[in-house]
């Protein structure tokens, strides 16, 4: 993006300059209405330019649009080019499912489960069911009939504080990457549907307290919110802090989908003083959040750690978050739940797909399994060695609709968090401008101005909204199969094309572990068999030659 000179930069903090089109109109207006007055121009252009500088005026006085708030007058293009495009696309401009990183068909879905509008489409599906990767959910001829809609799990069961959580929750995003009102608008909408928000590591701000929903409090490598001044683990402040009953479970993030094994600075000039009170900084310097962990070194250090924190936030239901990566890794992770006895209540696998730009495009394109990939990993291994029934699954990528959800409970999952599902719930129209603080409906942005086009109360009714009705269409799935939970759905549920003549059950497509299998000494696939033998509970390092083994 260009930079903008120094004198208009300054112009558009006292006059922003999207509100040009509105001005150009109401200056028309007036040049044609004087000309009008002495016979020069016609007076329907007088007429004309004034009805559009009062729409600019009903524009940002209106509640409904984010982007006409932002940009008066000129907004109305886009919702025009969406208005002709279901005829030219099929000619001239992408189809339902060509865009990326979402295509035009998973976020009109989430747009219009948000609005509470209707989401089916006329004349069957628009996927070709004979393309190599469809998939379908198997359907059964003695559907269930379900009473609700409310799908929930218990996570940290046995613990002092247990938690009764929706199968689809709100992922990570701090505070600072998303604005005050967006924070707002999510955490009020978790409120009214019962589910959960999970802070991300830029820890509780004010704007998560004002409505009282049910707060994951992510625990980063920054420490933010119980961090000493060097950046060291704070247990006082933590404590403090964990203790608060809007405050469900704790989540230590080790790593995340959008840039793992990166870490990340907030530079000073964006550190406002909003930001540095949530994250226990100072305000206009440089926010650090280290690419690794100071509180521990080794994998039994950290299982330690998670008990401490545990115990600290009074056994509230607390695990960890990562994005897969050295596969020894995670086995030496495993390998100290299994020497320590200590095993954290849950898990949340992150997928290479996440993000909104705030990492280089190497890691974005490049660095951390993918969801599919790394979610088995993390489920087989604990059927392996007889855990999965102790630990719950959650998983983030991609996710916007029922189906979606269905295929990673699947794959093993317990529930599934969304983040740019719940950002196009709050109005998101994917500009992909989330790092330069511009974004054109207020989601992304600290600037006061463009975030006034979120008002609180219509987006949060649309994330209510969104997130009901994705569970009404995910009880309709469940129903179709003849279940009477999401968590009955398996591998044997879901079918995938190889090609145009032949297809297979996730089942029999994806390795899968047979339950203390890894116990019992049998390493069942190639994963295992090369990586096991090199993790140790004491060290994230390799013991051993990796060589050509993979």
């Amino acid at each position: 993006m260009l930079a903008w000179p120094g004198w208009l930069r300054r112009l558009n903090e006292h006059f922003p300059l999207r509100y040009l089109s509105w001005m150009l109109c109401g200056a028309l207006a007036l040049y044609f209405a004087v000309g009008w007055t002495a016979g020069v121009t016609d007076g329907l252009l007088a007429l004309l330019f004034l009805a559009l500088t009062l729409l600019g005026l009903r524009d940002v006085r209106q509640t409904r649009h984010s982007i006409l708030r932002n940009y008066p007058v000129i907004g109305h293009l886009r919702f025009l080019f969406e208005f002709i495009r279901p005829e030219i696309r099929q000619y001239f401009v992408e189809g339902d499912n060509d865009a990326a990183p979402f295509s035009r068909a998973q976020r009109s879905i989430v747009y219009q489960r948000a609005k509470g509008d209707p989401d089916q489409r006329p004349f069957g599906t628009q996927l070709d069911v004979g393309a190599r990767g469809y998939e379908w959910i198997n359907h059964s001829l003695v559907p269930t009939h379900l009473g609700s809609h409310d799908f929930r799990i218990t996570i940290g069961a046995g613990r002092a504080q247990p938690y009764s959580a929706s199968v689809f929750n709100i992922s990570a995003m701090s505070f600072g990457a998303l604005s005050a009102n967006a924070i707002l608008a999510l955490n009020k909408g978790a409120k009214m549907g019962g589910f959960a928000h999970d802070t991300g590591e830029g820890s509780i701000s004010v704007h998560h307290r004002v409505h009282g929903g049910d707060l994951i409090w992510e625990i980063g490598s920054g420490y933010f919110g119980c961090r000493n001044d060097d950046g060291s683990f704070s247990a006082e402040k933590f404590q403090a802090a964990a203790c608060d009953p809007q405050v469900r479970m704790i989540e230590l993030k080790l790593s995340q989908g959008a840039k793992p094994g990166h870490g990340g600075v907030l530079p000073g000039p964006k550190v406002t003083e909003e930001i540095a009170a949530a994250r226990g900084v100072q305000a206009g310097r440089a926010c650090i959040s280290p690419a690794r962990h100071s509180a521990f070194s080794t994998p039994v250090e950290m299982m330690q750690f998670i008990d401490r924190l545990r115990h600290l936030s009074g056994g509230k239901p607390t695990g960890f978050k990562l994005c897969i990566g050295h596969p020894w890794e995670w086995f030496a992770l495993c390998k100290a739940m299994l020497e320590t006895g200590i095993t954290p209540d849950f898990i949340v696998v992150d997928g290479a797909e996440g993000g909104t730009g705030a990492a280089p495009l190497e890691f974005t394109n490049n660095v951390g399994a993918p969801l599919q990939e790394g979610l088995l990993l993390v489920h087989n291994t604990l059927v392996g060695l007889d855990l999965r029934d102790k630990i719950k699954i959650g998983c983030a990528g991609k996710v916007t609709s029922a189906f979606d959800i269905v295929r990673l409970m699947a794959l093993g999952a317990d529930w599934c968090n969304a983040a740019r599902g719940f950002m196009f719930a709050l109005g998101c129209i994917q500009a992909q401008a989330c790092h330069t603080g511009h974004c054109p409906t207020g989601v992304t942005t600290q600037d006061p101005q463009r975030q006034r086009a979120i008002v609180v109360p219509d987006k949060a009714q649309r994330v209510a909204n969104f997130h009901q009705n994705t569970l009404k269409a995910l009880k309709e799935l469940v129903e179709a199969a003849g279940l009477c939970h999401p968590q009955e759905i398996t591998a044997q549920h879901i079918v995938h094309r190889l090609d145009k003549h032949e297809v297979r059950l996730l089942a029999n497509l994806l390795p899968f572990v047979e339950r203390g299998a890894v116990l019992r000494g049998e390493l069942p696939h190639n994963t295992f068999r090369v990586y096991w033998p090199l993790a140790s509970a004491h060290s994230f390092s390799p013991q051993g030659n990796i060589g050509r083994t993979a």
